[in-house]
């Protein structure tokens, strides 16, 4: 269960708790005037156990949809020794929820499921050593069962035992508390059913953009024809006959309507007049490569660098191929427009959002309104969509600036129009790839280059659409992500140097895309990988198997079992024996998601048709190792989304845009994967219950498009340098080619 709580209500039901109670001479301190501590330093922080014996957990990171809403209660359910159905969960109230971070990166389980873990487990042993001076016991001969623990015909409930009162224990996330042994779980590594769904399927579950305050009016943005313009003009006149109209709201150049009804603020937003100057900042689509080549350089970051590659390359009689790859620019295609809710009251300011980074969002607002961030509550509702960092903190900000303006609660809910034109995109990358074969087909030298946006350093606070417009303060900072991730590459060459070249700027508000920066690089690698293994005549999962370290055994095991998964044919790419108008083949991936954690490898199976360009992916095999499973069920979930996302991004979807603005504004200019095209999707769930969990948010989807690539390169025999995959490229190719 999820609740949306007020500081009031978790007092008044003993959640926040505020008498002290301390263990094992710990001198815990009452809570200062209610304050609920926030600290990831303290099990108070996350945890409360009422009088009734119901656990409160409180989760900084967020469920974006990925199912964590019951993964992480699964987690605290075993430590703790407690039914899940006696766990209730606060994600994303910065009044109530520590700040464990940006909810992203594949981290949720991986960081934030192991700090809950580690005060779980923490406020386990000093309840059971409670309860042993209770019971007059001694700790090792206690049960557990179901929050009530028992010795000697004894019993004590947890609820007897800490109900309305504060752990005041601290924690060290280096150092964790030694938790249950996983024989020991009853829920973890079990397929426990989403506790989101039934209210999903039904139409009962309260997403953001059903969300609602008493009072509540709804605002409107009125965009700027082309980004950069400014605003000349305002006609208000031109609204007077629009019913409840209750402000047209102009700073600088934000301009906004709010109404009594969210259609009378779509008709006035509609209908005002405005003038615009004329504005041609973005570069021609047409030659966006060459403006990506052309961008300012401010920093080569050097991400790898093994042996001598130049000396390697000038070597004679070395071979060189040479390869180029780019990825278009995306947004992020929420099924839902972003919304936000926001009230100031008493000179405090309240949002509620989907934003995935509420601690964040709470400095960006405090920093744009001038006022202390103690003054601004930032509290998470879940939306219909995010893969990222989408627009849903931009919907906060403009909510804000309304609320403001009229003093009462506003609604903003963006359109199709708005999310497609101002969420910030997924930037360009461009990647050159050279590498060196002797005469014997040995690897002896691999270079790249990533032409890639630069990353404010310590800072991952995207520009506020509503601030920059308005000319309020806000941080100057470019936060595209760590998309610097997986230019290194896994395998073992002699002489290896992979370089990002760090942009000044790029077209577009950058911020991360699911599998940001290592979905473009991993396929940019693995499909040269590919090339290599086809200039050595060799089976591209035979060839990975001999360049990886060889101490690395849960990747060779994860490559091995792909391939057993799909049954590879092995043999050298492509195919030699094919001649009608649909060509199939086979294309393998592999992935050590940042080189230090979770391992993907993938098989994709595809057809060709040799007349139109027309790729189908007709199966998709996936291995998967992310340490200790959590939920099974959960997992796929993951999975199936990064897979079918990714094949959308990879076959369909590009930004369109012209010299002033985004173009492609709708479903019909920016189309998205449908149903009929997804394909058979086949997995491997490696599980390793006594190793730490990693994520599984992001890193299936960054084989996908180098797998179909590689299977189109097996079934045609050419290669797809260039995504999304369209017909046209393919014709092209092919055309090239003969």
């Amino acid at each position: 269960m999820t609740i949306h709580a007020s500081r009031r209500d978790v007092l008044k039901r003993g959640g926040a708790l505020v008498v002290s109670f301390s263990f094992a001479g710990a001198s815990g301190e009452t809570f200062a005037q209610g304050a609920k501590p926030l600290a990831i330093t303290e099990v108070d922080s996350f945890l409360a156990i009422d009088a009734r014996g119901v656990v409160t957990v409180y989760s900084g990171k967020v469920d974006l949809g990925t199912g964590v809403a019951t993964a992480l209660p699964q987690i605290v359910a075993d430590e703790l020794d407690v039914p899940l159905n006696r766990i209730k969960l606060v994600q994303g109230d910065t009044a109530l929820t520590p700040d464990q971070g940006t909810t992203w990166g594949s981290l949720s389980i991986q960081v934030g499921g192991m700090q809950l873990r580690n005060a779980a487990a923490t406020a386990r042993a000093a309840l059971l050593e409670e309860a042993a001076k209770r019971l007059s016991a001694k700790t090792e001969d206690l049960r557990v069962v179901d929050g009530v623990v028992s010795a000697g015909g004894k019993r004590v409930s947890y609820g007897e035992l800490i109900g309305g009162k504060s752990f005041a224990l601290k924690l060290d996330h280096a150092k964790p508390a030694a938790g249950k042994d996983p024989k020991g779980y009853k829920v973890v590594g079990k397929p426990v059913p989403r506790v989101d769904i039934p209210d999903k399927v039904t139409g009962r579950f309260i997403y953001m953009q059903d969300f609602r305050v008493p009072g509540m009016l709804h605002g409107r943005v009125v965009r700027p024809p082309a980004i950069g313009a400014t605003l000349e003009s305002v006609d208000e006149a031109s609204i007077k006959n629009v019913a409840g109209v209750v402000k047209v709201v102009r700073q600088g150049n934000f301009l906004g309507v709010v109404a009594e009804s969210e259609w009378g603020a779509i008709k006035a937003a509609q209908r005002l007049k405005a003038s615009w100057s004329k504005s041609q900042m973005l570069p021609d689509a047409a030659k966006l490569w060459d403006e990506v080549r052309a961008t300012k350089v401010v920093k080569d970051e050097v991400t790898s660098n093994v042996g001598n590659t130049a000396e390697a390359v000038s070597q004679a009689g070395a071979k060189t191929l040479n390869a180029t790859y780019d990825f278009a620019i995306h947004t992020h295609g929420s099924i839902g427009p972003s919304c936000a809710v926001a009230e100031f009251k008493d000179g405090k300011l309240t949002s509620w959002s989907a934003s995935q980074a509420t601690h964040n969002l709470r400095k960006q607002l405090a920093t744009m309104f001038g006022i202390p961030a103690d003054n601004v509550r930032c509290i998470y509702i879940e939306g219909s969509g995010c893969y990222g960092r989408n627009g849903h903190e931009d919907a906060a900000a403009d909510a804000a600036l309304l609320a403001k303006a009229v003093g009462r609660p506003v609604r903003v809910q963006w359109s199709r129009a708005d999310e497609h034109g101002w969420d910030p995109k997924g930037p360009p990358t461009l990647v050159d790839l050279r590498a060196a074969m002797d005469g014997a087909n040995v690897i002896t030298a691999w270079e790249s280059e990533f032409f890639i946006p630069q990353q404010t350093a310590g800072s991952f606070l995207v520009s506020l659409v509503a601030a920059t417009l308005a000319g309020m303060p806000a941080a100057d900072d470019i936060a595209p992500g760590n998309i610097f991730q997986n230019s290194a590459i896994p395998y073992k060459f002699a002489n290896i140097k992979t370089i990002c070249r760090r942009l000044a700027s790029t077209p577009f508000r950058p911020s991360w895309i699911r599998t940001p920066g290592r979905m473009q690089n991993t396929y940019a690698n693995e499909c040269f990988v590919d090339e290599l293994a086809a200039a050595a005549n060799a089976d591209p999962v035979e060839f990975r198997l001999k360049h990886l370290d060889p101490n690395d055994k849960r990747g060779i095991e994860v490559l091995n079992r792909a391939a057993a998964l799909a049954k590879w044919d092995k043999r050298p790419s492509p195919r030699r024996d094919q001649r009608g108008e649909v060509a199939t083949g086979r294309g393998v991936a592999y992935c050590k998601y940042e080189l230090t954690r979770t391992y993907v490898a993938a098989v994709a199976e595809v057809e060709v048709k040799r007349s139109t360009g027309d790729i189908r992916v007709t199966k998709f095999y996936l291995a998967h190792d992310c340490g200790q499973i959590i939920n099974p069920d959960g997992l796929r979930n993951q999975l199936d989304g990064n897979v079918i996302q990714t094949l959308s991004r990879t076959l369909i979807e590009e930004l369109k845009y012209d010299r002033s603005a985004v173009t492609s504004l709708d479903w019909a200019s920016y189309p998205i994967l449908r149903f009929p095209q997804i394909p058979e999707l086949v997995y491997d769930l490696i599980d390793r219950p006594n190793e730490r969990p990693w994520g599984a948010g992001e890193p299936a989807a960054a084989v996908v498009p180098s797998a179909i690539s590689n299977a189109v390169f097996d079934a045609i025999g050419v290669r797809l340098r260039s995504v999304p995959y369209t017909p046209d490229k393919v014709t092209a190719a092919m055309k090239g080619a003969a």
